[in-house]
């Protein structure tokens, strides 16, 4: 099943540390391993319900279990403190749903578990 790395990342006044440059250079040959592209890259979007948390990263994995290697590789960590030095932020992993999924389905059986 599809995995999807979500990341909220936070701002910072001014220009960003050369560090974060750096990262961003460096950080999507470290997906190709594990079969990684992003989806979304640095969009703010347009916020219709609550406050914009900051920059959204989305990127997409074949499976979770490749995700998790991405981020335990030593390629990531070895970028990772560039971002996380200098960059406030939160990264999530999410399974996709099946291509047949059907939301109604989830909630009769929400009802059915009262």
């Amino acid at each position: 099943m599809t995995a999807y790395a979500i990341a909220v990342l936070g701002t910072t006044p001014g220009a960003p540390h050369p560090d974060v440059l750096t990262y961003i250079e460096r950080v999507q040959s470290t997906f190709a391993p594990y079969g990684g592209r992003f989806l979304v890259h640095g969009t703010k979007g347009e916020w219709v319900e609550g406050e914009a948390p900051g920059g959204i990263v989305m990127v997409e994995f074949p499976d979770p279990a490749a995700a998790h290697a991405w981020y335990a590789s030593p390629a990531y960590q070895e970028i990772l403190p560039l971002r996380t030095d200098h960059l406030p932020g939160s990264l999530v992993f999410l399974e996709g749903v099946p291509e047949a999924y059907d939301a109604a389905r989830t909630a009769a059986a929400m009802r059915a578990a009262d």
